[in-house]
């Protein structure tokens, strides 16, 4: 396993990180734990979670993912050489059952979100807590034009920065994160940590894979400069790259198969563009999954790639991936292939 430095600090974290979102979902807690023991055989130091987990959100699971993490961390008893990653939600009035639809990024919501979090995860302090989603109204989640709100109501982000500060100070949260971020809302948090001596967020954690890459667009000069480096998730689109969604194909079980919800990936040019790289893959005698992740995890601005399975053959492939390069005339190809469809699945 690789291990690269998070942000300016001291921590080095495995450059695959494991994503938990199916924790819950699509896997039962054997499973989950199954997943975690493998991936720190392989090496792997640094788990990903969230308050909201498991995906899709639901009121009768929420939390569940956090609470299996805690029982595995509880029974083999290696939180100080594990790197957790959780998160806060921000606005959430489509989550009616999280603090009553009013989930906010100000000191009420994030300490209450924060105290839930430790007591399911069985620990007393997260290494890594990232702010999901921002408080304010702006483009993410696929969203590519702004378009400024009439009115304004947000959390102000020195606000926001000055109660992790607290939390910081208390010992209950190492560093601070980002995540579905902007290059503006990056830069202000990033100043705002110089100007006020507020926590200074040490990653990024947003979407970026072969059919979505504009995170190189505005946000990938930040992180290297800035060293505040891309926690990429969805590496694999869904799933919709590794090709078994092609022509249409709902395999069963698979996460397409069972939540008609998750169509980011899913439109005439990103099937396009998809055919196209698993095509170029299996003419080089690659694995497409390991393609498209090796790809990413070769990325300068990459910190880490987010991987997640629902079964521990698919978590063996992308493990694999580490140990993975691409030669320089199948990167050469990808970025054709990238010119004729750039960003088919923002």
């Amino acid at each position: 396993m690789e291990y690269r430095r998070l942000g300016r600090t001291e921590l080095q974290v495995s450059a695959l990180c494991l994503g938990t979102m199916t924790f819950g979902e699509q896997n039962t807690e054997a499973e989950a734990h199954a997943q975690l023991d493998r991936a720190w055989d392989a090496g792997i130091n640094f788990i990903d979670t969230a308050e909201i987990y498991p995906v899709p959100p639901r009121a009768e699971t929420q939390g569940e993912t956090e609470r299996q993490i805690g029982t595995w961390l509880a029974t083999r008893g290696r939180r100080d050489r594990v790197i957790l990653a959780t998160k806060v939600a921000g606005p959430a009035d489509w989550l009616p059952y999280l603090r009553g639809g009013k989930a906010r990024l100000d000191r009420k919501n994030i300490e209450a979100a924060l105290e839930g979090s430790l007591r399911r995860l069985q620990t007393d302090y997260i290494d890594l807590y990232q702010l999901h989603w921002p408080d304010r109204k702006t483009n993410f989640f696929g969203q590519l034009g702004y378009a400024p709100a009439p009115e304004e109501d947000s959390i102000p982000l020195e606000e926001t920065l000055g109660v992790l500060e607290d939390l910081v100070r208390a010992g209950k949260i190492r560093y601070v994160g980002l995540s579905n971020e902007t290059p503006w809302g990056t830069m202000r948090c990033l100043a705002l940590s110089e100007q006020r001596e507020l926590p200074r967020p040490v990653s990024i954690q947003n979407p970026y894979n072969l059919l979505n890459r504009t995170f190189e667009i505005g946000l990938a000069e930040i992180a290297i400069r800035e060293q505040c480096g891309l926690l990429a998730y969805s590496p694999l689109a869904f799933g919709v790259l590794s090709g078994k969604y092609l022509g249409g194909a709902r395999p069963a079980g698979a996460r397409l198969s069972r939540f008609e919800r998750f169509s980011r990936y899913s439109n005439p040019q990103a099937d396009w563009a998809t055919e196209k790289y698993v095509h170029l893959a299996r003419e080089h005698g690659w694995d497409p999954a390991q393609m498209a992740l090796a790809w990413v995890n070769s990325r300068p601005f990459v910190t880490a790639t987010i991987i997640g399975a629902t079964n521990l053959q698919q978590l063996e492939a992308n493990l694999a991936s580490i140990e993975l390069t691409l030669p320089e005339a199948l990167v050469a190809e990808i970025e054709a292939i990238h010119v004729q469809q750039p960003n088919p699945a923002p």
